[in-house]
This record gives C-alpha cells, structure tokens and sequence, in this order.
C-alpha cells in the first residue's frame, strides 16, 4: 500500500492496552470510539460527509440467532469464544468450507477484497491512480494467470470442490448488501469512488498463496544488495559483509536424517560440491562461487547491472508487502521438544511466524469440525489460516500438529537480459519474446494498457516497468566480456512460483493427515512457498521435513547474485527431488528446532539450497534453553514453552558488553551511560535502561563501521554523507567531496543489525585494526582508528542521541520508550485522511524483544528503533491433551475498526500471554459465547 505514516488513536496509544473486551465497561469503550468518529466526520475532518451510528454498526457481524444460506445441505453452528473465534460445526465438507467463507466474509472481508487486488494487479481500481505503478509490476508477475492455471489444470477435484464452497459462502455473506454494510472502509471509499465489491471467486484464494509465496521468496534483496555493493566495495569487502554461516557454533537443522544417507553416497562418489546440479558451498554466502559470481557479473555487465539493479530495487519498494517486509527480516520460530522431555510424556510444539505488523492481523484463528468424521465430512482441525482462504495453513487435529518457519531457500534468481530489437539474445541467437496486453482500469481516471514481456521460459522483464530503467538499460555500459549493447539491457525473474503449483492441495491434506507417512505425502504437494514443517502427534512422534520446488543450477552460478541472461549455463538444471530433500524424524536427541538456520551441514549435502541462510542466532539460544531445561532429567512443561517464545536475551550484546566496559571515555555524561550496563545481563525488556543504551550503541558501531561505507543505494533515505567524488555525481565541497544522499526506505536499509551483522561482527573483533574500524572526524565527534577508538566513538555518539530522544536523566530511560510497536490499518490507515487513521490505527505499545533474539520483535538499526516486524502469533500445542494447548493472535479475529475484537488480543500478546485453545465439542462448548447457525 501507500508509504505509511504515523498514526495513533485514544487510550491504547498512551497506555499500549487494548480496549477491554468485558462487561459493560466494553461497551462504553465502543461507544465512545464510535462517537468519536461521528463527530469528527461531522466537524469535516475527513471526506466532508458524515457517517452515523447505524452506519459504523451496520458492517458488525451478527453471531447470534439463525440466518438461511441458499446452497447448505444441513445446519452449522458457529460457535465463537469471549474473543470472537469461531468454530465450526458441518455434517459435509462442503457446508463445513462454505460456512467458513461465509464467516470470513463476515469479519474480514475487506481484508480479503484488497489482497485479491492486489494479486490480480487491480489495487487501482480500488485506490485509484496512486496504485497504477504497482499494478503494472503486479500483472507483470501474473500471479492471477498463474492461480488460474493451477485452478484449472493442476488442483484434484476434491480441492477445487473445496474452494468452490468456500467462494459460495463469501457470496452468500455479499448478496443484497452495498460496501457500507459489509465495511467502514467501504463507507469512506464511497466518497471518492463508486467501487462496488464483486462476488468472490476460487481463483481468489489461490492467487493468495502466490502473494505469500513472493514475501517468503528467498534471497532476491541478498542478491540485489550484493550487486550493489560492487559499485563502492571490492570483492573481499563484499565478503566480508557476508560471512560463511558458522556451522560449529549454530548447529543446522537437520543432524540425523535423511540427508545423511544421500551424502555419504555423495561423498563416496568422490563428487565435489558444483556436482548433480549444485554450485559453491552449501550456506556459504559472499565467499566461494558467490563472491566469483559479483565479480564476474560486475565485470561482464557493468553498470547495466548496477543501474538496472538500482532502479528495480525501487520499484521492488513500492510493492504491497502481503505477509511480510518485502523479504526482508522474516525469519519465524518453531520447535518440537519429544515426550521424553516434557512433563506430559507426549509431544509439545511451538511456533510463531515472524512477520510485518499488520491491522487486522495476517492470521485468521479459526476451528473446522464436522460432527462425526467420515468419507463424507473429513475434517476435524484447528489453529491459523488467511481470511480468504479456506482449511488450515498452521494447527493441529485430532492426531497431528504442524508449525512453519521460512526455509529461506533460494528459489528466485535475477537475469540481465541483453535486448535486441523485439526479443533478446540467448547463446548467439535473438529469441523473440511472449507478450500479453494488460489493461489497468483506474477508479477516477482513465485505464491504462501495458505490454508483458516474458522469455520464452516464461521468465518476465521486470524491468519494463519503470521508464527511467528502460533508458538507463539503453544507455548502460558493458565491457568486451558481454554482446554489443543493441538496445540496452533489461532485468528478468525467474522464480519458481511462476509455474503452476499444487499448494492448495497442500493445506486440505495437511489438515486430514493421521500420522507421519500422510503428513510426509502432504508436504510434497507445498511446492511453493519452501516451508521448515515441522510435525509431532499423539503417538509420540515428532519429525521436520523440508517440501518446496527447489532449483539445480549449474557450477556456473549458486544463485548469490543476478546472472547474465545471454549464457545458457547459467539457466536453472532442474530442480531437487522430492525423495532427496532432507527430513528427519524422532532424532536420537529428543527435540527439532527451526529458526531459519541452514537445514543442513554444508559438507553433507550435494545440492546448494541457498546462499543465504539466517545465521542461526535465535535457533541456537532455542536450542541452549532447551539442553538447558532437559539437563539433569529435567522435563518441559507448557509454559516452559511460552517462556522460552518471551526470551529476550541479546546474543550481540554478550559480545560486545565486556569490550564496551574496557573502554576508557573522558566525558562523565557518557561514563553514565556506559555504567548502565555494569551487571546487566543482557535481556531486553521494555523497561531496561541498559537495553535501550546497548542497542543505541549497536545501532552507531553498525553506522560508524559499514553503514558510512555502503552505496547510496543501500543507505536510508535522505541521510546524507560527503564521500570521495569517485563513482558519484552532485555538489562537490573543497576536499572535492561529493554530498551523496541514501535512497532506501529506513525499514529496507542496511546495515539493519540482524544476525549477518552479529557475524560480521563477530569476525572482526578479533582484527582490531581492520579498515571496518577506522572513521573520519565528523563536527565534534573524533576519528576512529581502531576497533576500541570506534566503539569508544558509538558509545558517544549514543548517549547523546538518547539524551535527544529520550531527556538527559537516564534514569528515565527504557527500551520500550525507543522500541515501540504502532498497527496500523493497511489502506487507509496509511494514506487516509489524518482523522480516518486516526480511528483506524492502534498503539504504541512499548515491546521488549529485538533483532535476532528468540522474542523477535525486530528493528531496523539503519532506520531507527520502531518495531518492523513480529511475532505475528504465538502458539503451543500439548500432544497430551489437546485442549490444554495455547494460542495467540497479534491482533484479533475481526477487521471492524469499532468491534470489541479488533485488537483484543494484543495486550496479552504483547505482554507473552497465551489465550485457552479448546478443541474438543466439550472444551468449545464451555468457552462459547455466542452461537449462530446457518441453516439450508
């Protein structure tokens, strides 16, 4: 959506506290919030009109009493908790999927109106001409074309059977009302645009799975930045930005599975890795292959490639985020800890996807029961899935449980194209290119018509899009390496959720698997996104496989960085067999953790699945609190679980502490400061002093070393520096420095202090005087020649931003007044009226948490300290006793701005609180509050 601003709203944002959801104490709260609206609306502020009452209350879903639904065979019940999660109870799939669209459609269908925009490259119809650039980039991915392919020739009759229901239910829930009645949101679109919603469709909700697919994609910004960064840094600079995964401290995933078979057969063969299709060293990112592949790219292309690659960055920007921050900083938690461990003798299983913060939240919680399982109704499955998709993404049911964690598994790779009249060059010859005509219509103003071009592989040119790119590629310069320039040079994808996929099948299956073996099957239909599954049941068993469509490449290339697209070897081999990807299941040491960290040993695999793994911070601490429980005969309980999801220790800051302590600093208010964390241990709750210090002066050393010496490209936005006229243009000062301004959006922009940077870190310390260290004098602050004149420098450099932001007496200082977490409605709370955000958005609440820490609550330490991205729900399943697991959602189950449901659950969240999840009819039975049923 729009760039967003900014916005708080009543009582949550001084107190970061929910409304509460209880009594007539709600009910006050509502009602004072909703007059709040009227009045401003009726004083002008926003759209010139007004709204009543009736209007706000008119979208409220009702959850009591009985409807009738054209196209039910039997009567549901939707029985819905003190928080308004429903549970449904159907006697046929069919019911079970049409009164879960239905319920959706009621809470959320907004929500689901504006991703089906923005899948189909149609946000302009709803937003007007604001959104055109992004949906010409949208329907040039085609992710619709591609849902409608799968729809139609790749899902089992079963699913689309499914997902036909689901449609009818939304419908249902649509027929005979107009948007005011089915949204606010509507209401206020209304008096700038006509746009009526129209009736749901199946290939709806699989368009969905390509949005999340394209957040979860893999290294596209690794391979963007590391291009970029040849424009300032040479090749070992590069590398030294990104370290080899350091396998001896943080252990990979799997250590006793399959793998292991497949790579003694490897080693035996006497094959070296580049072998069967693979490239470098599996996790070695920036060295290797991976640093031949900058240079090489950077000698072949360039700057077609940087310029190209800049420009594209851009426009990669501006791209709605649909689950995450446009792939960057999603990592995810999970772990499975077997019953030989815990209190209860069965399996427990945690998970919380790390994702941006969104109002309404990402996740939809969400029962399917039928009342007596059979061929006919087969379901019987709880826990978390998107409103406008039906089944289950993440849960459990009667026999199983499931989390998933980003694999981060590279499935994406760029090409420079050379052009050459209507088609482009491929091994000496020019290969014309496919198009389509595409037509963007424009709520207020005309449509607007492009042209689609793709290989003949299918791959698009993502860099039509933007007329500055098509310039800058006629104009770039290439050496004798590469073809003439012709007619310049382009950007293509090639990516794996292009081709048409059986994910959908994925999610029904999961949701009926009894056991390991079904479980398994199911996982080998999730093609596209490349998911970390991990499994435990009621047998005692746990397990962890990896799906996914992954690619081969040659030894050419290991996917680190964008290719030329002119030269066969570097195109794609095949991809991975399903039979040869790692699983592992009841390991010898009794639990499964997946935090994003490599899958596998680098030695121990033949194929590369990525260059850029997260480097294993937070899997790693999982993995200590774990031994750390189980030591001694010890056992895990429920809320050892939820504990260890709340961990908030800084890995970074046992590192760095003991050095910044050493330092000797003449200034007493700094002295002060540097006092703070004299016994600190290292746990970044939102009250510490000594955290928000800490992470202030994380935040400069990041700044001081790498972030001064990175391209503009990479840097934030409008932070300016004077740096050697080499490679830049603008004002040049009496040095002969140009002034050189950052492009990047703060929450995009490097160094962003994650777990690479904790590794680069890592790695330097132990090189004094490497040139990361040393630093120019900049007004009062003096030069850097070393590692502890720098830190000695950061250190000033954070006392005095603090004092700026948070007052001079640092006993007024905490974490949470710096790390602070604003929702915010993602339309119109963004680019909105200031009174409509103001009654669509929500906080601060003040977190604790950080980068890379297992309490994720992470930061942008280039941009500055608000929370970007989050534990987006929280969960633990108790294998022993299904009913006594817990959950949590980041938001609520509604998307009604003034429904008590709205964000009812983000103080708890907030705070680490579990809510009950009832499964069985009995449990469901005692926390409903209300009932409503659907009858034929």
């Amino acid at each position: 959506m729009p760039p967003n601003t900014t916005a708080t709203t009543g009582d949550t944002a001084t107190t970061g506290v929910a409304p509460s959801t209880t009594g007539r104490k709600k009910g006050r709260k509502a009602r004072l919030l909703v007059l709040v609206l009227v009045l401003a609306i009726i004083g002008g502020i926003a759209y010139g009109g007004y709204w009543s009452i009736s209007t706000v209350r008119a979208s409220f879903p009702q959850t009591k009493g009985s409807i009738t639904l054209d196209g039910l065979s039997g009567p549901v019940d939707v029985e819905r908790d003190g928080n308004g999660i429903p549970q449904v109870y159907a006697s046929s799939d069919e019911d079970l999927f049409m009164a879960q669209g239905y319920v959706q459609a009621q809470d959320r269908f907004y929500e689901m109106d504006v991703r089906r925009h923005l899948t189909s490259g149609r946000l302009s119809e709803m937003f007007g001409k604001s959104q055109v650039k992004n949906d010409e980039f949208l329907r040039t991915l085609g992710w619709d074309r591609v849902a409608k392919q799968e729809y139609d020739t790749k899902l089992s009759p079963s699913t689309k059977k499914y997902l036909q229901a689901y449609a009818k239910g939304v419908n249902a829930y649509l027929k005979g009302k107009d948007g005011a009645e089915i949204s606010l949101e509507y209401a206020a679109l209304g008096f700038t645009n006509d746009y009526k919603p129209a009736e749901w469709t199946p290939v709806d909700s699989v368009s969905w799975l390509k949005a999340m697919a394209w957040d979860l994609r893999g290294n596209m910004q690794d391979e963007i930045d590391r291009a970029l960064m040849t424009s300032r840094l040479a090749p070992q600079k590069i590398a030294d930005l990104y370290p080899e995964y350091p396998y001896s401290r943080n252990k990979p995933i799997v250590q006793e599975g399959q793998y292991s078979e497949l790579s003694r057969t490897f080693q035996q063969s006497g094959a070296a890795s580049g072998s069967q299709g693979t490239t470098g060293s599996q996790g070695t990112t920036g060295t290797g292959t991976g640093t031949a592949g900058v240079t090489g790219t950077r000698s072949t292309a360039g700057s077609a490639l940087t310029s190209q690659l800049a420009g594209l960055y851009k426009v990669l920007d501006d791209v709605p985020a649909a689950v995450g921050v446009n792939g960057q900083g999603i990592g995810s938690n999970s772990w499975v800890v077997s019953g030989k461990y815990t209190i209860t003798k069965k399996p427990l299983l945690a998970n919380d996807p790390h994702l941006s913060a969104s109002l309404p939240s990402v996740w939809y919680q969400m029962g399917l029961h039928c009342r007596s399982v059979s061929a006919k109704c087969q379901y019987d499955v709880t826990g978390y899935t998107f409103a406008g998709m039906p089944g289950v993404v993440i849960g459990h049911n009667a026999d199983i449980a499931w989390g998933m964690t980003n694999s981060g598994v590279d499935v994406s790779d760029l090409y420079l194209e050379k052009l050459s009249g209507v088609g482009y060059q491929y091994d000496g010859q020019v290969r014309p290119f496919k198009t389509r005509e595409e037509t963007i219509k424009v709520a207020g103003g005309d449509a607007k018509k492009i042209v689609v071009r793709q290989t003949a592989d299918g791959m698009p040119l993502l860099s039509d899009r933007d007329d500055e790119l098509v310039q800058v590629g006629r104009r770039a310069t290439v050496n004798t390496a590469a073809p003439d320039r012709g007619d310049g040079y382009g950007i293509a994808l090639r990516w794996t959720a292009l081709d048409p996929g059986t994910s959908m099948d994925a999610v029904f299956a999961l949701d009926r698997a009894a056991g390991w073996s079904d479980f398994r099957a199911a996982a080998a239909l999730f093609d596209v996104p490349s998911q970390n599954l991990i499994y435990a049941d009621t047998k005692n068993h746990i397990g962890y496989t990896l799906p996914g469509k992954i690619p081969t490449r040659s030894s050419a290339a290991d996917g680190s960085v964008p290719v030329p697209g002119w030269d066969a070897k570097y195109r794609w081999t095949g991809f991975v067999k399903d039979d040869e990807l790692p699983y592992e299941y009841d390991p010898e040491r009794g639990y499964i953790v997946t935090a994003n960290q490599a899958v596998v040993d680098k030695d121990k695999y033949p194929y590369t699945l990525t260059t850029d793994w997260g480097y294993g911070t937070r899997s790693q601490r999982i993995t200590d609190l774990i031994e750390s429980k189980i030591k001694d005969g010890g056992r895990i309980s429920t809320d050892d679980m939820r504990q260890m999801q709340m961990d908030n220790s800084s890995e970074i800051a046992k590192l760095l502490v003991p050095k910044l302590l050493k330092i000797n600093l003449d200034d007493k208010a700094v002295r002060d400061a540097q006092k703070l964390l004299e016994g600190w241990d290292y746990t970044q709750d939102a009250d510490s002093a000594a955290a928000a210090y800490f992470n202030a002066v994380w935040r400069n050393v990041l700044k001081l070393a790498f972030g001064n010496k990175l391209p503009k490209e990479l840097r934030v936005k409008g932070q300016c520096l004077w740096v050697d006229k080499t490679g830049s243009t603008g004002p040049v000062d009496d040095d002969g420095k140009v002034r050189e301004c950052g492009e990047r959006d703060a929450d995009q922009a490097q160094p962003d202090g994650g777990d690479r940077w904790f590794e680069v870190v890592r790695k330097l310390m132990d090189k004094p005087d490497s040139d990361w260290w040393k630093t120019p004098e900049r007004g009062t602050r003096p030069a850097a020649t070393d590692r502890d004149s720098l830190l000695a420098r950061a250190m000033i450099d954070a006392r005095w931003e603090l004092t700026s932001k948070l007052g001079k007496d640092i006993d007024t200082w905490s974490w949470g007044r710096l790390h602070r977490l604003f929702l915010k409605n993602q339309t119109l709370g963004t680019a909105g009226p200031k009174a409509l955000q103001y009654v669509l958005n929500r906080g601060p609440w003040k977190l604790s948490g950080g980068e890379a820490t297992v309490n994720a609550s992470g930061w942008n330490a280039a941009g500055g300290y608000n929370v970007v991205w989050v534990p987006s729900m929280r969960m633990v399943v108790n294998l022993a006793d299904l009913d006594k697991s817990k959950w949590i959602n980041l938001t609520g189950a509604s998307g009604h701005a003034f429904s008590a449901h709205y964000t009812d659950q983000t103080g708890k969240w907030a705070k680490g609180e579990l809510l009950p999840w009832s499964f069985s009819h009995t449990a469901v039975g005692k926390s409903t509050s209300d009932t409503l049923v659907l009858r034929p």
